[in-house]
């Protein structure tokens, strides 16, 4: 019996499992390099003319290039660009002048310096709903969606490129909503299960199934009346009265406490929100030996990247703009001039790049994002700009590399010498809605991110959200002496927001503040509960 419940779990497997197709080459066009990590890094230096890169610094507070925390020491470069002035030196007056003038010049310093350069002849993608399935999540019937969205491959079919997504949307929502898409694994919230009454049919179903197969058991089920073989999903408890009320942690300032907070999703789909989880590594692999795969690796035909070709946040990046794309062709329940991007680390880095270089994207909650997001790479506090050039520089364009060159076919040149800084990133994103999200170090949240340096970034920034009549953190921009705020206290009056929770490494404790945030300033309002009258019992 074993055997045969084998064989048809087996069989269900193979009808129903996903599986990505093998890289291989076929007709006349030619495999794709495969490197390893170090190969494409020298491969990089090779191009750039770099003999020798500083090593970064040390999470290791002992060794002896530890990262510096000493604050007196964290602004060897103090003077930042000025977000306001244009490479002629004259000052930004008008909003046409940043629009026209000031701003594609800071998109192009950051396009070939920093991030690299969107390609032209990106494929399209045909989109294709794999698995459709009813559920409730937060006690609200919702409409969840496995999506698949396959890349044009004609011109290089080596390489396959299938974005793989979730979209939960509100199942009863009386008119478009607004739509979260969080840098996470693809995956169903609460998969929906059969009924008794469907258990029982199933069961019935496959004892007959199996006396077909093995006759002899027709005897072992009428000793076993009782006996079923798919035992089907737990009971679920349903209890007497309301649930009990989640635990609540006060939000006080500079104390630490505990978050209590119902998981991110839920808080969205509650408050009448929909949301995607997007599977960032579908569009490209988060290494550097993927570099010759991916998006990146088909848009380049399996070769490596030139100096100024896109990293991996800027890939990302797109993959988020194609959702939002898809969602206003193919999902009237999501209102498409309001999508917002969320990631942590460095998916905060990537939603801030997203925000930034793709003007239909509303909203980001940028969370833990650190250098390469929102920290400011001249500063020198934890992680730095040499950090990502021996480590993780796939996320750039290989001309980042040049700024931790000590010796090379240009002499050295450090962060100081970067003709852009993140205050410009942030700045890029104005006059949308913009939440600079960290955690504290108590719990987890490294020091190494630089929590001051993203605050002084953001500061740096407002300038532009005025200009274009939005608010930004509401006190003065000089950030080199604005100091943060206290713990949990927020600074949400403006279109660029800013607060420092109490937790770890992530941003769920900022959840409920971003959500009342963007229904203020987006004008939603949350929903009355299922079977209550707005404003009563």
């Amino acid at each position: 019996m074993k055997k045969v419940l084998f064989l048809l779990l087996m069989a269900a497997v193979r009808v129903s499992g996903q599986s990505t197709p093998p890289i291989s080459s076929s007709g006349n066009y030619p495999p794709p390099v495969t490197f390893t990590a170090d190969q494409d890094h020298q491969n990089m230096m090779d191009q750039l003319g770099i003999k020798t890169l500083r090593n970064g610094p040390s999470g290791d507070e002992k060794a002896p290039n530890h990262a510096n925390y000493d604050e007196a020491l964290a602004n060897p470069y103090p003077n930042l660009p000025d977000v306001m002035t244009m490479k002629n030196g004259k000052k930004v007056t008008t909003a046409k002048e940043w629009w026209d003038i000031r701003r594609p010049e800071i998109v192009e310093d950051m396009d070939r310096e920093v991030y690299g350069r969107l390609p032209k002849n990106i494929p399209g993608i045909t989109w294709s709903v794999k698995t459709l399935d009813r559920e409730v999540v937060a006690r609200v019937p919702v409409i969840a969606k496995l999506v698949e969205g396959h890349v044009d491959n004609s011109s290089y079919p080596a390489i396959n490129v299938d974005i793989k997504m979730t979209v939960v949307l509100p199942a009863n929502a009386k008119g478009p909503v607004p739509v979260l898409i969080m840098f996470s694994p693809a995956g169903f919230p609460a998969p929906s299960a059969p009924t008794a009454a469907q258990n029982a049919q199933i069961n019935a179903a496959l004892k007959q199934l199996l006396i077909n197969a093995d006759p002899s058991l027709k005897a072992v089920f009428e000793e076993h009346p009782l006996y079923q073989p798919f035992a089907g999903p737990a009971p679920m408890g349903f209890g007497f009265g309301p649930p009990a009320p989640p635990k609540v942690t006060p939000d006080v300032p500079g104390v630490i406490g505990e978050n209590y907070d119902p998981p991110s999703n839920e808080q969205l789909i509650a408050d009448g929100w929909g949301y995607v989880s997007l599977d960032l590594g579908s569009i490209q692999a988060d290494n550097a030996q993927g570099l010759t795969r991916g998006i990146i690796g088909l848009v380049n035909k399996g070769q490596p990247r030139k100096p100024d070709d896109w990293g991996a946040l800027r890939a990302w990046g797109w993959g988020a703009n194609e959702v939002l794309n898809y969602l206003a062709a193919n999902e009237p329940t999501a209102d498409a001039k309001h999508v917002g991007v969320e990631g942590v680390s460095r998916y905060g880095k990537a939603a801030l790049v997203a925000l930034a270089y793709n003007p239909n994207i509303a909203m980001a909650l940028v969370g833990s994002s650190g250098e390469g997001g929102a920290k400011l790479n001249r500063r020198n506090w934890g992680e730095a700009v040499e950090s990502l050039t021996g480590g993780e520089y796939y996320w750039m364009a290989g001309n980042f590399m040049k700024y931790g060159a000590s010796e090379a076919k240009f002499g050295s040149k450090n962060a100081g010498d970067l003709p852009v800084d993140s205050h410009e990133l942030i700045a890029m994103c104005a006059p949308r809605l913009t939440f600079i999200s960290y955690g504290v170090p108590e719990k987890g949240d490294a020091k190494w991110l630089d929590h001051q340096g993203s605050y002084m970034a953001a500061i740096a920034a407002g300038p532009v959200f005025k200009l274009l009549g939005a608010k930004d953190l509401g006190v003065s921009n000089d950030y080199k002496t604005e100091k943060m705020p206290a713990v949990n206290v927020p600074m949400l009056n403006g279109q660029l927001a800013w607060r420092q929770h109490d937790q770890k490494h992530e941003d769920h404790a900022n959840m409920k503040w971003f959500i009342k945030w963007a229904d203020q300033n987006i004008g939603h309002t949350t929903p009355a509960p299922a079977g209550r009258r707005p404003g009563g019992e």
